[in-house]
């Protein structure tokens, strides 16, 4: 009996020496104690090779809200093997996406916005989602405002991952992709333990054909044309947090999550 006593006071001493510091933490990162779904509509942005992939990946597993590529909904899609409802006199129209990967051309506006609307449409959106890949340009914007708009569903957050282009280019030429669960790695700044080996599922790791060095630099070209001016849409709507993409990826999540939990404080 004593015992108990003895133990009930010390746990009460504890939570009376440190509530201050729990307060603290309650109040800057709200999402430990929550108890239901963590609701959050959050754009990645940054320009191929930032790191969108990889910091996206993790952001779905800490929020469990799932995370949208749209270069992952494209290439399902020119592979034949896509979880959308694409209607058969749709998939006609949808034909060029392989052919314009290949190229490193972006597609139309009126394409992309079929692709997105039918994921977005999707029942596991239902308490946010991290889209990376889109928008891409202002049109592609002002279309997923307007969408969200007619649900009462605004965006929360939209993180600008910032690297520059020398550092973009040797992430690009080195990224590998597992073919099972689709994490990233890179040969250069984070390898397998296991060359060509996924360290999770154990799946084979793959260089993606649109990452040859002319294509990227392509595909560094139109974003930089067509996607940069995002930035200055999102900050004059009070929307964009910048983080810097040049560090491990467990500082750049660290900033990331920061901005976000700060964001919902």
């Amino acid at each position: 009996m004593n015992v108990s006593k003895s133990a009930a006071s010390l746990l009460l001493y504890i939570i009376r020496k440190h509530r201050c510091l729990l307060l603290w933490v309650s109040m800057s990162f709200p999402s430990i104690f929550k108890d239901e779904p963590y609701k959050m509509r959050i754009i990645l942005l940054g320009a191929p090779g930032s790191g969108k992939g990889t910091q996206a990946q993790r952001l779905a597993e800490i929020y469990k809200i799932p995370h949208i590529s749209m270069g992952d909904l494209l290439r399902e899609i020119a592979s034949g093997h896509s979880s959308l409802d694409i209607q058969p006199g749709e998939a006609s129209e949808l034909s060029e996406i392989k052919d314009a990967m290949q190229r490193g051309d972006l597609l139309s506006d009126e394409t992309v916005f079929k692709i997105i609307s039918l994921r977005l449409n999707q029942a596991d959106v239902e308490n946010g989602f991290i889209l990376d890949g889109f928008p891409r340009n202002i049109d592609q914007a002002r279309f997923l405002d307007d969408w969200l708009a007619s649900r009462n569903k605004p965006l929360d957050a939209v993180i600008f991952i910032d690297v520059d282009f020398d550092v973009l280019l040797k992430r690009i030429s080195g990224r590998m992709i597992c073919e099972q669960c689709g994490r990233v790695y890179n040969i250069y700044t984070s390898p397998p333990k296991q060359p060509g080996i996924c360290d999770v599922c154990h799946g084979r790791l793959y260089h993606r054909e649109d990452d040859n060095e002319e294509t990227v630099k392509k595909r560094l070209q139109v974003y930089n044309k067509n996607t940069r001016p995002l930035i200055d849409y999102y900050d004059q709507k009070g929307l964009l947090r910048r983080v810097n993409g040049v560090g491990d990826i467990d500082s750049v999540a660290n900033a990331i999550r920061a901005e976000l939990e700060r964001k919902q404080s």
